[in-house]
C-alpha cells in the first residue's frame, strides 16, 4: 500500500516506556494512585439494572454455584423460567465440593439484576454473580476458544489479549526473568498456579504471566483453558505478521512500516546512537546512557505491540510502542532526529492509536515532558478526546477512543481485522 502522509508533528515525536527512569517516577505513580483510587469499585457483584422498556429484553451473563445433585440445576431453571428469563447458553465448572454453572440470559427488560439474582437464590444457587452482556457472548465457547486461540498462533503479542478475552475483565502483568537467574517463577511451578482470584502461569520465555479477577475467583476449567494457550505459544516461538507498509513522504522519500520484535535490539540500539542527547531525554526522561536498558523489554511481543519505521536502505528510524499496562495501555515513540517534523511520528502514532481500537482497547495513555509540544501536537491531530493530567513536569495525556480510528491498521496491526 503506498499514499501520501500530510500530517506532521512539531518538534520531537518522543515519550516514555512502560518502565519509568527513577527521577521521574515519584510524580507518575502519584497521578496513577488517585486516578484508581477515585475511579469506580470493580469488586462489585451486580451490574445496575437498565432503564425498563416495554417489551424489551436484555442479555445478562451469570453464575452461580450449585450442589452438586440430581435436581439441583433442574430447580434453578424452573425459577428462572417462573421470571420470563430464556437461558441461551449454558457452560459448567466442575469445582471439588459443587458446580460453578455459568448463564447466558435474555430475561425481560423490566426485570432488575435483583430479580433474577433472587430468584437464583431462592433455587439454592450461592456466590451469585451477574452482569450485562452484549451479542458477542451470543458467540459459543468452544468457537470463542479457538478464534483466541488462531489470533495467538499467528501473533505472539496476541497472548496478553487472548487472556483477557477469555477470563473476562482482569488485570494481566508479565514479571520477566532477571538475568542470570530464575527468580521470578520461584513459587510457581511448571503447570503453574491456581489461588482463587489470581492465576499465575510459567511464561514461555521465563519470567511470570500473573492473572488478577478480584470480582470473581477463577474456576479450574478456566484455569486449564488459559494454561492451554500459554503453552500454544510456547510451542509456536517467536512470530509476528508479515505484513508491510511502504508509504510516501510529503517531500517524496519512501518509508516501510512494519511490526517489530526482539530481533530489532540492534538496529534500535544502532538508532539511537543517532539520536541527539535532547531526543534520548525527551523518550526515556533519564540519563542517555540508561536508554538501551529498556529496550529488550519495550520490543518484547509480551508486553504489546511494537512498530518499526525503516528507510529504503534497511535503517531502523523510528519505534512506536503499544504497551499493555495492567489494564491499561500506553502510546510510546521515539523518531531519530533526522526524520523528526516529516510526519513520521504522527503517522506511527495513528496506526498505534487503531491497533489499541483494533485490541478492544476503551483509551491509551502517553507519558511525556510538559515541555514536550511535539508529542502533544501528535496527540490532538488523533482528533479524539483527550484528558490532560500535569504532575511536576510530567504530562500524562489520556485519549478517549472510538470507531473512527479503526481503519487504518491493516495487518501490521493484529491477526484478525476490526
Amino acid at each position: 500500500m503506498t499514499r501520501k502522509i500530510t500530517e506532521a508533528t512539531h518538534q520531537n515525536d518522543n515519550c516514555r516506556p512502560a518502565t519509568p527512569m527513577r527521577r521521574f517516577t515519584t510524580a507518575f505513580r502519584a497521578w496513577r494512585t488517585r486516578r484508581h483510587e477515585n475511579a469506580p469499585p470493580t469488586d462489585h457483584t451486580e451490574s445496575p439494572a437498565p432503564e425498563p422498556v416495554p417489551g424489551a429484553s436484555t442479555l445478562w451473563r451469570m453464575r452461580t454455584t450449585v450442589q452438586d445433585e440430581p435436581g439441583s440445576l433442574a430447580a434453578l431453571c424452573t425459577a428462572l423460567a417462573g421470571e420470563r428469563v430464556d437461558i441461551l447458553s449454558l457452560q459448567t465448572h466442575p469445582l471439588a465440593d459443587g458446580t460453578v454453572d455459568e448463564f447466558l440470559l435474555r430475561a425481560p427488560g423490566e426485570l432488575a439484576a435483583s430479580g433474577i439474582a433472587t430468584a437464583v437464590r431462592t433455587a439454592g444457587g450461592t456466590d451469585t454473580w451477574i452482569e450485562r452482556a452484549d451479542a458477542h457472548d451470543l458467540v459459543d465457547a468452544p468457537t470463542r476458544v479457538l478464534g483466541l486461540a488462531a489470533r495467538t498462533a499467528l501473533d505472539a503479542a496476541e497472548l496478553p489479549l487472548a487472556l483477557r478475552q477469555l477470563l473476562g475483565r482482569c488485570t494481566i502483568r508479565s514479571q520477566p526473568a532477571p538475568a542470570g537467574g530464575d527468580r521470578a517463577t520461584d513459587g510457581v511451578p511448571v503447570e503453574g498456579a491456581l489461588d482463587d482470584t489470581v492465576l499465575r502461569l510459567r511464561a514461555p520465555e521465563g519470567g511470570v504471566i500473573t492473572v488478577e479477577r478480584p470480582y470473581l475467583p477463577f474456576t479450574p476449567t478456566e484455569f486449564a483453558r488459559a494454561r492451554a494457550l500459554v503453552e500454544l505459544d510456547a510451542r509456536l516461538g517467536p512470530r509476528l505478521p508479515r505484513g508491510r507498509d511502504v508509504l510516501t513522504l510529503a517531500e517524496g522519500a519512501d518509508i516501510t512500516v512494519r511490526r517489530a520484535d526482539t530481533r530489532d535490539l540492534e538496529p534500535a540500539r544502532a538508532m539511537h546512537e543517532r539520536c541527539s542527547d535532547r531526543t534520548l531525554r525527551l523518550r526515556y526522561h533519564g540519563p542517555v546512557g540508561d536508554a538501551d536498558r529498556y529496550l529488550n523489554h519495550l520490543l518484547s511481543p509480551r508486553f504489546g505491540r511494537t512498530l518499526a519505521v525503516q528507510t529504503a536502505s534497511g535503517r531502523v528510524v523510528g519505534l512506536g510502542h503499544l504497551l499493555w499496562d495492567g489494564d491499561e495501555t500506553e502510546v510510546a515513540l521515539i523518531v531519530e532526529d533526522a526524520w523528526q517534523r516529516r510526519g513520521v511520528g504522527a503517522e506511527l502514532l495513528r496506526r498505534l492509536v487503531a491497533m489499541a481500537v483494533d485490541a478492544g482497547c476503551a483509551s491509551v495513555y502517553a507519558v511525556t515532558q510538559a515541555s514536550n509540544t511535539g508529542m502533544v501536537a501528535a496527540m490532538r491531530g488523533l482528533g479524539l478526546p483527550l484528558d490532560y493530567q500535569v504532575e511536576e513536569g510530567t504530562l500524562v495525556i489520556t485519549a478517549r477512543l472510538g470507531e473512527r480510528v479503526a481503519s487504518g491498521a491493516g495487518e501490521l496491526g493484529s491477526a484478525s481485522a476490526p
